[in-house]
């Protein structure tokens, strides 16, 4: 992979956090979190709750009352990712979610940087299951990550990776969120505000239709397309995707951060501990500092 020289990128140890998403119907969606994709409550806080695995939070689910599922072509959510460590871990939720709500399966596909399984949940929010391939298995095109779209049939998949020590072990199997995926606009919009502004790196792109960007030689963090929303303007207030974190390692990370955004004349919430803005189409983003763990 070849690196830019820019000073003007994020951490490349930076890390995605915790997806907020605005609930009209709070039991349905905690139903579905916990039993189709095998996630326990890991706190009641913020006026909803924090699903996740062991003590890693993955999903805030926040009762947004009143408010109308998004039209199609509308700016926001894609897909939150959930990332696996291994196959079997992977297909174990893939099982449990298949087997919960059969008609949420939205597809499958191996992306040769990693094998992905789609879901849809109850009010309409994308969710990707994944793995990924080892990173020494990628192949880059000078600074683009090589990526495609191929078969992978699920109950083949289930059939060589499924296993009854991963199903029975299924909540205790680590996830992450790997990348989040929006609809936008148009994609040149999306590189000003996420490579040239935020200080991300392009890895791929699709035709003019997908942006693919993200920090440390990651395949993506983050992903915008235009495939059901080409030309949306700014969200509405609607249920969907309420907030994407990032989380970077240290404060001088923020803090750069913080006079790119100033430079580019973003407004930003910076509370010393956060920063709080939104993308070109009102999408929320929070980033904090999250120092990583002592190495062992």
């Amino acid at each position: 992979m070849t690196t830019p020289a820019s000073q003007d990128l994020l951490s490349a140890d930076l890390a995605m956090g915790t997806v907020m998403l605005k609930v009209g119907d709070m039991a349905a969606m905690s139903h579905y979190y916990q039993h189709a994709l095998g996630m326990d409550i890991v706190t009641e806080a913020d006026g909803g709750l924090y699903l996740g695995r062991g003590t890693t939070a993955l999903v805030h689910l926040a009762p947004a009352p009143g408010l109308h599922v998004p039209g199609r072509g509308e700016a926001g959510l894609f897909h939150t990712a959930l990332l696996f460590d291994d196959q079997a871990a992977l297909a174990a939720t893939v099982a449990s979610a298949a087997q919960y709500e059969p008609k949420a399966f939205a597809g499958s596909a191996d992306h040769l940087v990693s094998e992905a399984f789609y879901f849809t949940d109850p009010e309409g929010n994308g969710i990707e299951l994944y793995w990924d391939r080892p990173r020494t298995q990628w192949q880059w095109d000078g600074s683009t990550v090589v990526m495609d779209s191929l078969s992978l049939p699920p109950q083949q998949y289930l059939g060589s990776h499924l296993t009854e020590a991963a199903v029975s072990g299924q909540r205790q199997a680590a996830a992450a969120i790997g990348h989040v995926h929006l609809q936008v606009g148009d994609v040149a919009t999306a590189q000003d505000f996420y490579v040239d502004t935020l200080g991300f790196e392009r890895t791929a792109g699709w035709h003019g239709q997908a942006l693919f960007v993200s920090a440390g030689g990651y395949h993506h963090h983050m992903a915008m397309n235009v495939w059901n929303s080409r030309g949306a303007g700014p969200r509405k207030d609607t249920l969907g995707l309420g907030e994407v974190l990032i989380k970077l390692p240290a404060a001088d990370d923020a803090g750069a951060l913080a006079e790119r955004l100033a430079h580019h004349k973003i407004a930003v919430a910076n509370s010393g501990a956060e920063l709080v803005f939104a993308d070109p189409w009102k999408n929320r983003i929070r980033v904090s500092v999250e120092s990583a763990p002592a190495a062992s």
